[in-house]
């Protein structure tokens, strides 16, 4: 588990993100649930709450489109935030395409394992398929008494679309 000095776009103040390999069994679930249940195809995550070495809780991003043809059509580049140039993080209610604030992966886990009846006070999260996650999220998370998050190591390159190297769009590619 390694701390990185990055710039990210959202930190509370007094809280860290950690990171682990991609080959750390939490990871690979977080990955899991990305790949079965996240229904944003360009920028798909997904989320776990540990508590003592358990799976308690798991979530992934959940576009508000129901139709495969309006998701494609949305993923084709019909989003009115970026037609804006929105920042990421910011005013999802604008597209019908883009994903609320509440259904981002992080706040579906903690969901879930409130729906699991389940205590998420000390446990830890793993998110696969962002880099850092965005203001809203962290409020559930701090208020979900989560102590900490996990990224998977290199997430700053991988998952974020400004860097040359990012795999954003071409995450299922090979899966």
């Amino acid at each position: 588990m390694e701390t990185k000095n990055i710039k990210y776009p959202y930190l509370p103040e007094g809280r860290t993100i950690l990171y682990v390999s991609e080959n750390n069994p939490y990871m690979l679930e977080a990955k899991k649930t990305c790949i079965e249940q996240a229904t944003d195809w360009i920028h798909p995550s997904g989320a776990v709450v540990v508590q003592n070495e358990k799976i308690i809780g798991r979530g992934a991003l959940q576009s508000r489109l129901n139709n495969r043809r309006l998701i494609k059509f949305h993923h084709e580049g019909w989003c009115i935030r970026k037609f804006f140039k929105i920042p990421s993080g910011e005013k999802y209610w604008l597209c019908p395409g883009c994903v609320e604030v509440y259904n981002h992966s992080e706040q579906m886990a903690i969901k879930n394992a409130f729906q699991n009846n389940e205590d998420t006070k000390g446990a830890d999260m793993y998110f696969w398929g962002h880099w850092w996650c965005c203001e809203s999220c962290w409020n559930q998370i701090i208020k979900a008494g989560i102590k900490n998050i996990f990224l998977m190591e290199k997430s700053e390159i991988f998952f974020n679309k400004t860097n040359p190297n990012h795999i954003v769009g071409k995450i299922f590619d090979n899966i």
